[in-house]
């Protein structure tokens, strides 16, 4: 995508000034003129800047990270089915940052905390994830867990009297 000086500016959080300084200095990579209208190409959303060797570092800021998922199995829950034969979920998923990102069961989701926990039977990540084992820095009491930057769904089900399986999503 192609950009004009005005949107560019607004993606770096800088004056339009600023940029055509850096555009006459050549600091902007792939920027070409075209009569009096300054045309530069996005790298991952943004002009893309090469560092100056003198002054101030840049003020513009970096896209944010993802919230991460953190998924673990609560052994307390598995206990407490095995002592009162009972079929709770066990398998926790803990998303830092929007709630709504989770698919699954939203009741138990609290919009209000920016830490939502949800419980379920099955857990399906799409993309890449990592599993962490960490015995002396334990996270929320647990030792492993499986971390991830994708939005997991979770599913939670019930046995009905002819013993199938429902599925919620």
């Amino acid at each position: 995508m192609i950009v004009g000086t005005t949107q560019a500016a607004q993606l770096l959080n800088i004056s339009t000034a600023r940029l055509r300084v850096l555009l006459i200095a050549g600091r902007v990579e792939g920027a070409y003129k075209t009569g009096k209208m300054w045309l530069m190409p996005l790298f991952n959303g943004k002009p893309l800047i090469t560092p100056g060797k003198r002054g101030p570092q840049p003020r513009w800021r970096n896209p944010r990270k993802p919230a991460k998922t953190i998924i673990h199995v609560n052994t307390q829950r598995i206990r407490s089915n095995q002592q009162h034969d009972l079929r709770q979920p066990v398998i926790t998923v803990k998303k830092w940052g929007d709630p709504r990102s989770l698919i699954g069961s939203q009741e138990e989701a609290t919009e209000k905390s920016s830490k939502t926990n949800v419980y379920g039977h099955e857990v399906e990540i799409p993309g890449g994830c990592r599993v962490v084992y960490r015995p002396d820095r334990p996270r929320c009491g647990a030792k492993v867990w499986i971390e991830t930057y994708y939005n997991v769904k979770v599913m939670s089900w019930d046995s009905d009297e002819s013993g199938a399986l429902t599925g919620y999503f």
